[in-house]
């Protein structure tokens, strides 16, 4: 069992997607799934853009999908969640 503490920290850092619009915490989840996925602690950029077609046909209507891409990862490193490495290199903090 984990202490009530780690527990709520952990929590607390996901109270800003409260404050997206629900495309916009969509696109945030499915973003941090493609890079979870990934299954590798430190990334590239292109490694997320592997998953473009798929975020495609989730999101149709957008023409952007790589700069939606980049917009989210920024958003997930100013969340705490990554830490930016080196241009187009990322590292999951949870992995630090």
């Amino acid at each position: 069992m984990r202490p009530k503490e780690t527990v709520l920290a952990e929590w607390k850092r996901t109270l800003f997607l409260r404050r997206q619009s629900l495309e916009g915490r969509g696109w945030l989840v499915e973003v941090m799934k493609c890079v979870e996925s990934i299954g590798e602690p430190e990334f590239d950029l292109e490694d997320v853009y592997k998953f473009e077609r798929q975020l495609n046909e989730l999101y149709p209507n957008n023409q952007n999908i790589r700069p939606k891409i980049r917009q989210k990862l920024q958003e997930l490193r100013d969340h705490g969640f990554l830490d930016f490495i080196s241009r187009g290199r990322y590292r999951l903090r949870r992995y630090r």
